[in-house]
């Protein structure tokens, strides 16, 4: 059941401060992992050379280098590199609420980046799961319909909806969300129950 917002036109022209919200640790962590060990195996071909002539890492990187085509340097290389972009494709991910409106950033097949930005105007309505709330044995918020809402979801002046991406820290990702659309006067389903709380701290 959709939560009554304030009355139009309260507060147009509120601006929320640019927060970026980065996609959570289980998303982040393979990348992380890929780019430890890819530092690992560069720092033991950089310094195999410095090693004992008779230890296992000169054997294989120095000694094992003079019959190789493809060099161990040139394989340490590439792991590397590779490793790096991963994490820098993971940083670009994420939402940004920005003063006027906001940005979602996912990756896509083959590392290619989607970015789609949505002025608030554009915003007809904001879903927020129950699960966002600090009462996690509430029930779940659901729809007009029913439907227990699971994902943020964002209902746009086009008749489209709009799913952003699993965050990180999804309670200050709602609770930025549900402070914009009681501003503008954006219908809310669900919501977190903190921003009456505030509001009311504020009042007193």
């Amino acid at each position: 059941m959709a939560r009554v917002s304030r009355p139009p036109g309260f507060d147009m022209t509120f601006r929320p401060e640019k927060a970026t919200f980065s996609p959570p640790w289980s998303v982040r962590l393979p990348s992380t992992i890929y780019f430890v060990a890819a530092t690992i195996v560069a720092l033991g071909v950089a310094l195999a050379r410095f090693f004992p002539m008779d230890s296992w890492l000169y054997r294989e990187v120095v000694l094992g280098d003079q019959r190789r085509v493809f060099t161990s340097a040139a394989a340490a290389t590439i792991i590397f590199v590779s490793a790096l972009a991963s994490i820098i494709r993971q940083a670009m991910a994420g939402v940004i609420v920005h003063p006027d409106g906001i940005e979602t950033r996912e990756i896509m097949s083959l590392g290619v980046p989607r970015v789609k930005k949505l002025a608030w105007a554009q915003i007809d309505r904001v879903a927020i799961p129950r699960s966002t709330q600090a009462d996690a044995k509430a029930a779940p918020a659901r729809t007009a319909a029913g439907t227990p809402i699971t994902k943020i979801r964002l209902d746009l002046w086009n008749g489209h909806q709009q799913f952003l991406p699993d965050v990180a820290r999804v309670g200050d990702l709602a609770l930025a969300l549900e402070r914009v659309a009681l501003a503008r006067a954006i219908p809310i389903e669900g919501g977190t129950g903190l921003v009456d709380e505030i509001l009311g701290e504020d009042d007193a």
